[in-house]
């Protein structure tokens, strides 16, 4: 009995993940659609805040000194060092003067669950790296490629909650089976405190159905 009951809800979470994608693919091809030339040319998801890579990469196309390159990518602190570190070294790397204080939370946050990186992977000559790709994916990165698999993504990012509460619905039956870390969860929860909540105004309409609650 109690391993047909197993089963039973087993194949019940499966269904409920098979329709909130079909739904979510559903509504992201409404969108597609249905959205204006002129606002396909851009990223429909532009309404979510950027993640710490590429803030980190946008930084970085400010040319800042090597020196200060590497030691920023060598280092291990927490966000909150982080942040004072950023803070600090404003003047030497200018990109970060375009960073609003969201955005030097996420930023900082990011460097705490991704720095230091290995040795190999810090370019001799920072000038010519391609950071979008050399440096690891954020927590927008995450959302967007994962959090859509089961719901369309209005679902996490007008939410207002605790990290506690972010972590516990990853480890839930219906989410713990996402190909995610544990330290990448950890990273991904951190980004949503910091950056959801969004209003539901600032969602392009097209990717308001669905609800915003799990």
């Amino acid at each position: 009995m109690i391993e047909t009951i197993a089963i039973v809800e087993t194949a019940m979470n499966i269904l409920r993940r098979l329709r909130h994608f079909v739904r979510a693919v559903l509504l992201l091809i409404a969108a597609l659609l249905f959205l204006p030339l002129q606002a396909q040319a851009a990223d429909v998801f532009d309404f979510i805040p950027l993640g710490g890579r590429t803030l980190l990469a946008k930084t970085f196309a400010s040319r800042p000194p090597a020196n200060e390159v590497k030691a920023l990518l060598s280092a291990k602190h927490t966000p909150e060092e982080w942040l004072s570190y950023l803070q600090g070294h404003s003047k030497a790397i200018t990109g970060l003067q375009r960073l609003n204080e969201k955005e030097l939370l996420t930023l900082a946050d990011y460097l705490s669950h991704n720095m230091p990186l290995p040795a190999a992977n810090i370019p001799a000559d920072p000038a010519k790296a391609n950071w979008e790709k050399l440096l690891p994916l954020d927590g927008r990165d995450f959302a967007l490629e994962y959090c859509q698999s089961c719901h369309i993504i209005t679902v996490v990012i007008t939410q207002d909650k605790a990290k506690n509460f972010w972590l516990g619905t990853m480890h839930k039956p219906s989410h713990i089976q996402i190909k995610l870390t544990e330290a990448q969860r950890e990273a991904l929860a951190s980004y949503l405190v910091i950056n959801a909540a969004i209003s539901i105004e600032q969602v392009p309409e097209e990717l308001r159905a669905g609800g915003a609650t799990y």
